[in-house]
């Protein structure tokens, strides 16, 4: 999903088990040059690229068709929601964070992203943030609301009744852990949605030269008076760098918002990102963005 820029909706999302991100200000298509003959080139000015070669047939992790895909996902999204009061989880389950229970979800011994539920909180500009996987039980009203933001509907398509949003989430959650659904928890409020993903093993790897343990993200942001301000880019920064500090294996993180999305595009490059590639998905044309961990201290 992509972002503030990341003040509107993000880009479509025809895939029901994965969640776009939407902005609620997008506008024009951003202004970033696409190679004749490949599908992009690199926005940095150190002229480091992943541009696709037509030449080179793609590194295409293997990928399960059973498993939830979240390619489809918008890479950031701002919604607007009233947060409405937690409801306590039960005892002796949980972590306090600023307020807000972090609850230790049960995953498969194999979990493919080394349980983002341990990773523990950080401090970003903004405050003390946490993510903390999604318990439909718990979270699904306020998602929901989130979702029926028209400026998130526009590209998560998940707008309408509940079950249509505890679908999409109950999908990764019943998976093999490749994909983390998670609230956003800043200063002990939960003010967005995040989707934490294996890129190298979702259907995105064929669409883009994959590298073994590449992480994807997809952000959406719930309360209207989040958006606009920058907030999307200081926490896109802050999540991709705890993808790399706890991920040592993963050398990148990447994100696809769709390519009309300016302010998204534009959140994830003052997040550190750079504009790898236009990417073709099935449900938007999107532009490939990439975190480095080689990169991280000079973007």
């Amino acid at each position: 999903m992509e972002e503030d820029a990341v003040g509107g909706a993000e880009e479509t999302a025809g895939r029901k088990d994965a969640g776009p991100e939407a902005q609620g200000t997008a506008t024009a298509a951003p202004s970033v040059p696409a190679r004749a003959g490949a599908t992009g080139a690199s926005a940095d000015s150190d002229g480091c690229s992943d541009a696709v070669d037509p030449a080179t047939p793609f590194a295409a992790a293997p990928t399960d068709p059973s498993a939830p895909s979240v390619t489809s996902a918008p890479s950031v999204t701002f919604a607007t929601a009233p947060a409405p009061a937690p409801a306590p989880p039960s005892p002796g389950d949980t972590k306090a964070v600023a307020g807000w229970q972090a609850v230790s979800v049960p995953r498969a011994a194999d979990d493919l992203l080394g349980r983002v539920e341990d990773w523990g909180p950080t401090v970003t500009p903004a405050g003390t943030f946490r993510l903390t996987p999604v318990r439909p039980e718990r979270d699904l009203p306020l998602l929901g609301r989130w979702m029926n933001d028209p400026a998130v509907a526009a590209f998560w398509k998940l707008a309408g009744d509940e079950s249509v949003t505890e679908q999409h989430l109950r999908a990764q959650l019943g998976g093999d852990g490749r994909s983390v659904p998670c609230l956003g928890v800043l200063e002990g409020t939960p003010m967005s949605y995040w989707e934490i993903y294996r890129a190298d093993l979702d259907s995105l790897a064929r669409h883009y030269p994959a590298r073994p343990h590449d992480t994807g993200i997809h952000l959406l942001i719930g309360g209207v008076a989040d958006r606009g301000r920058g907030l999307g880019s200081t926490l896109l920064r802050a999540v991709a760098d705890l993808v790399l500090d706890r991920r040592p294996s993963c050398a990148r993180v990447v994100a696809e918002p769709d390519l009309r999305n300016t302010p998204s595009v534009s959140a994830f490059l003052s997040a550190g990102f750079r504009f790898s590639a236009e990417v073709d998905l099935p449900d938007k044309r999107a532009a490939l963005m990439v975190r480095d961990r080689a990169l991280r201290d000079l973007l």
